[in-house]
This record gives C-alpha cells, structure tokens and sequence, in this order.
C-alpha cells in the first residue's frame, strides 16, 4: 500500500525513534565507557558503507570531547593505512550485520598488531563481528521503515544514538569542562558559546 509523502515521513520519523527507545543499555554500555576511559592508546573507530560514516562521526565526536581517536577505512587499511593501529589501542567496530568481510578481517589484523580491546556494535545476533569483539554493544532486532526493506535509516539512527551516549557519557567521567571543549573548537559558534556564558539554543 503506498503512503502519502507525508505519511511516509512520519513512519520513518516513528520507527527510527521507536528503535532508539527501544536500545537496551546494559553492563557492556557502561563497560564500554570505562575501556574507552582507561585507554592507554589510541580510540580507533571502523566500519564501511553506512556504518563507516557512523564511526567516523563517532571518532570526531570523541575529538571535539577531549578524547583523541581516529578513523581507519577497512578497504584502505589493506593497503597501509593498518599502520595507524599500534601497542594498547582500543578499536570500535560498527557492522549492522556483524558480517562485513572487510571489517572482520581488519580486526582479526588488528590483534596481531597490539590492540587491546574490541568493541563491537551491531544488531545481527549471530555475527562473526561478535565472535571478534570483547564485548558487544547490541543495537537490538530493527526494522528498517524502508518500503523496499533495505536502505539503511533506522539502523543508522540507532548506530548514531549508541556513539552520542558513550561520547557524552565520557565527557562526563572524565570531567571535561566547558573550558575544554572550548579549547578544541577555537572556531566557530560552539567555540565562542564554550568560551563565554552563552548556551547555544
């Protein structure tokens, strides 16, 4: 049955929020923030298609927060850019299916080059992704409101909400301030408001 456009709009909308609503925040969640915390390397995020683009947000995200990290693209790491993972890193792999050839196969390589922890984030629940990680950070059964049932949306929004509640839970147990925040963002509008008492609506 076709919908209206705007009918259409407001099943997206409601989907993509009934799947935030409906992520479970368990022991792993909280754990996640503590190895990301304790960090004694580097934070590297990964992923590829869609998910690439989540973890990559995610690793600016953890910048503009006062935690360094940084981006490896599976498909570019096969030709040098592994170079980046080194000695007590922590890499944060997203993989809605948990099946991704490229991004199993920079993790299986990373652990030969000294990462410590692997964090997985994905929804499948059965998942070569799973069987690499230390722990999972599970993102739940979704349904994509897609009427084709395959563009990436709710899976995305959900991918994105997970990354925005480890950064900013982060930002708090380490207790970064407004002062901080403002010293990574020496342009723009944030920059400004983190540097004066103005709170940006």
């Amino acid at each position: 049955m076709l919908l209206d456009i705007k009918e259409r709009m407001q099943a997206v909308l409601k989907a993509e929020a009934e799947a935030i609503a409906a992520i479970e925040i368990t022991d792993d969640f909280v754990r996640a923030v503590r190895v990301l915390e304790a960090c004694k390397g580097k934070i590297i995020t990964t992923g590829i298609g869609k998910a690439g683009y989540i973890a990559k947000k995610f690793a600016a995200t953890l910048c503009s927060t006062a935690t360094p990290a940084d981006f490896i693209h599976p498909a570019e790491a096969a030709h040098g850019d592994l170079g980046l993972v080194g000695l007590n890193d922590v890499m944060v792999a997203f993989s809605t299916s948990g099946k991704s050839r490229e991004v199993i196969e920079i993790l299986e390589l990373s652990r030969h080059l000294g990462v410590e922890t692997i964090i997985g984030v994905t929804s499948h629940p059965e998942s070569e992704l799973r069987n690499q990680s230390d722990f999972v950070l599970d993102m739940g059964v979704i349904e994509e409101p897609c009427p084709l049932g395959l563009t990436p949306s709710a899976s995305m929004a959900v991918m994105l909400a997970i990354t925005d509640a480890l950064a900013l839970s982060l930002l708090e147990q380490k207790g970064v301030t407004r002062e901080d925040y403002g010293l990574r963002h020496h342009g723009g509008y944030l920059g400004r408001a983190a540097r004066t008492d103005n709170v940006p609506h």
